[in-house]
């Protein structure tokens, strides 16, 4: 039988990562790091003919095509139902997947260097590196996912030291309204 003095109660060590504001500090290269890393991933996209250009579409017809040959054998690195989903709809959109990944990548490395909404961003990051990682392309990508992830649970302090720090009170949560969601009254009294 569990212990009742642990249940439910965090490790000083992972409140501490995850709840007390002064370990923002410590997230800042983090997100910094992973920021750049998904900002300049994207700006050699965007502009290029083969992403948003006159061949849009091109690069990612070719990932896909790519993904695909991984998807026989005994041992596929794609499993079948992504290689469903890759062949039936993102090879007829190519040219919508290519805007989509060129310019997600940029907003998701702006939105990280910037602490702006820091979980949501690393969220969608993560989402996007898991997408690299069902195709079979590993790279970076579980480096990268690793590191999304733990800004994602990170999310009240790791954008901090970022635009997060005025619009995660401003904003709240759907659990707990910030103040510009709360009535006119509320907005008047300040908040100690």
């Amino acid at each position: 039988m569990a212990n009742p003095e642990f249940v439910n109660k965090p490790e000083p060590v992972t409140r501490f990562l995850f709840s007390d504001p002064r370990a923002g500090i410590l997230w800042l290269p983090v997100r910094v790091w992973l920021g750049w890393r998904w900002l300049s991933a994207g700006l050699g996209k965007v502009g290029t003919p083969a992403w948003t250009g006159d061949q849009a579409g091109a690069a990612v017809a070719g990932f896909v095509q790519g993904a695909l040959a991984k998807a026989a054998g005994d041992h596929p690195d794609v499993q079948a139902w992504y290689a469903w989903f890759l062949e039936n709809i993102v090879l007829p959109n190519a040219a919508v997947f290519g805007y989509m990944v060129a310019f997600g990548e940029v907003l998701v490395g702006l939105a990280l260097l910037t602490g702006f909404l820091t979980g949501i961003a690393a969220f969608f990051g993560t989402v996007m590196n898991m997408a690299f990682l069902l195709a079979g392309t590993v790279s970076v990508n579980p480096i990268l996912f690793a590191v999304g992830t733990w800004l994602v649970l990170a999310w009240k302090v790791a954008g901090r030291w970022g635009l997060d720090y005025w619009l995660l009170p401003a904003l709240g949560t759907p659990w707990a309204p910030g103040l510009l969601f709360r009535g006119r009254r509320a907005r008047a009294v300040p908040v100690g």
